[in-house]
C-alpha cells in the first residue's frame, strides 16, 4: 500500500455501528487520519433505540440488539469492564425464561435457560457507541452523519467514495449492503453477496401504565410462528419501566417489511395469552421498527474481516469471525482497524 493516509485522503469507514466505530477508534488512537460516514442522524446501527415516554419518564428503548455478552479475557471484556466502572453498562441476567407459543400450553412461563451473563445499559446500547466516538481523555472521532453513500469505486490512485478520495475504505455493514456499494469484482473476491441471505426482524415495542406480566428478564418463545423473543425493557434498563419489546419471527417479518406497523395488533393480541392466558391489556402506545438485515444466514466464520488488497477495500460486521453478536461486531471492526493501523501508522 503506497498511498499514505492524510486528512485530505483519510481511511473512510462507511457505517457507524459498533464494528465501524471500533475500527475507526483503533485508527484514530494510532494517529491514522480516519473519517466515518453514516446515513443516520446518529451513530448506532443495530444498537440503535428510540426515545419514548413511559410512566417512569422519558427514556430510550433498545430495538435492535437485545443485549450483549463479554466472553473470554482481554479485548472486548476489558472494554466492557471499563464501561461497567463508568456505569455505562451493567450485568443484567444469565437466565432467560421459556414460553410455549402453542395455544394448548395455556400461557405463562414454562421453564428457563441459563447461559452467559447478558449485559444491559442504563442509557441504551447506543450510549456505548457514543462513548466510542468520544471517550474521556481521547480525541473524538470524525463522524459525518446524514451521508447516504451510493458507490465505492476503484481508481489508479486508490478507492473513491462518491467522489471522496480515500487511502482505504472499510464498509462496516451487512453483506448485501456492502455488495451494493462495492465494484462487482471486489465483492466477488471478498465473497460478499447481494443475495437476500440475512434474516429480517420486526421489533414491536409497547408501554403500559403498569406491569401486568409475570416477572422475567427476557424470554425465548418456542413453537410460535409469530414471535421468537420477548424482553422486559424495564428489567433490561434497570428502571422498572412497564415496557415490553417483542421480536417477530423471520418469515412473518418478511411479509411485513413494507408496512411493519400492520403487525402491531397481531403481536399485542398474542402477548396476553402467551404470558397470562388472558387478553392483553390496552397499551399506552405501541409501535414497530423494521430490521431488514437483522442476522446473517451464512456468516464468514473463518476470517475476522474481509480485505481486498488490490482495491484497498474491506468489509467488517458481526457476520465475520464467529457467532453474530455485538462482541463479534466489535472484534471484527477492531481486527481490521489494527490491520490498517499497521499499514498506515508512523
Amino acid at each position: 500500500m503506497t498511498t499514505p493516509a492524510t486528512p485530505e485522503r483519510p481511511v473512510l469507514v462507511v457505517g457507524a455501528g459498533i464494528s465501524g466505530l471500533a475500527c475507526a477508534r483503533v485508527l484514530a488512537d494510532a494517529g491514522v487520519p480516519v473519517r466515518v460516514l453514516d446515513r443516520g442522524r446518529r451513530v448506532g446501527g443495530r444498537m440503535s433505540g428510540r426515545r419514548v415516554e413511559t410512566s417512569v419518564g422519558t427514556r430510550v428503548v433498545d430495538l435492535g440488539a437485545a443485549y450483549f455478552t463479554a466472553e473470554g479475557s482481554g479485548g472486548f471484556s476489558e472494554v466492557v469492564a471499563d464501561w461497567e466502572r463508568r456505569e455505562l453498562a451493567r450485568p443484567w441476567t444469565d437466565t432467560f425464561a421459556k414460553i410455549s407459543g402453542r395455544a394448548a400450553a395455556g400461557g405463562g412461563l414454562a421453564g428457563s435457560s441459563t447461559g452467559p451473563v447478558r449485559w444491559g445499559t442504563p442509557g441504551g446500547l447506543r450510549s456505548l457507541l457514543d462513548d466510542l466516538v468520544a471517550p474521556p481523555g481521547r480525541d473524538p472521532l470524525d463522524v459525518v452523519s446524514g451521508i447516504d453513500v451510493e458507490a465505492v469505486d476503484a481508481t489508479l490512485d486508490g478507492p473513491v467514495v462518491d467522489g471522496r478520495p480515500a487511502a482505504a475504505v472499510v464498509l462496516a455493514m451487512p453483506d448485501p449492503q456492502a455488495a451494493d456499494l462495492l465494484p462487482r469484482m471486489v465483492a466477488t473476491r471478498l465473497d460478499v453477496s447481494a443475495r437476500w441471505n440475512w434474516r429480517p426482524c420486526i421489533a414491536v415495542y409497547a408501554a403500559w401504565d403498569q406491569r401486568w406480566w409475570p416477572d422475567f428478564h427476557g424470554a425465548f418463545v418456542n413453537d410460535s410462528d409469530l414471535l421468537v423473543f420477548l424482553v422486559d425493557d424495564g428489567s433490561r434498563r434497570g428502571d422498572g419501566a412497564p415496557v415490553l419489546v417483542a421480536h417477530t419471527a423471520p418469515d412473518v417479518s418478511s411479509d411485513h417489511l413494507d408496512a411493519p406497523a400492520a403487525i402491531v395488533p397481531e403481536v399485542l393480541a398474542e402477548l396476553g395469552p402467551l404470558l397470562t392466558s388472558a387478553a392483553t391489556p390496552a397499551p399506552t402506545w405501541a409501535r414497530a421498527h423494521r430490521w431488514s438485515l437483522a442476522e446473517p444466514l451464512r456468516p464468514h466464520a473463518d476470517a475476522a474481516f474481509g480485505w481486498d488488497e488490490g482495491s484497498r477495500m474491506g468489509v467488517c460486521s458481526d457476520a465475520w469471525g464467529g457467532r453474530p453478536k455485538v462482541q463479534t461486531a466489535w472484534e471484527s471492526g477492531t481486527a481490521i482497524g489494527r490491520d490498517l493501523a499497521e499499514r498506515f501508522a508512523g
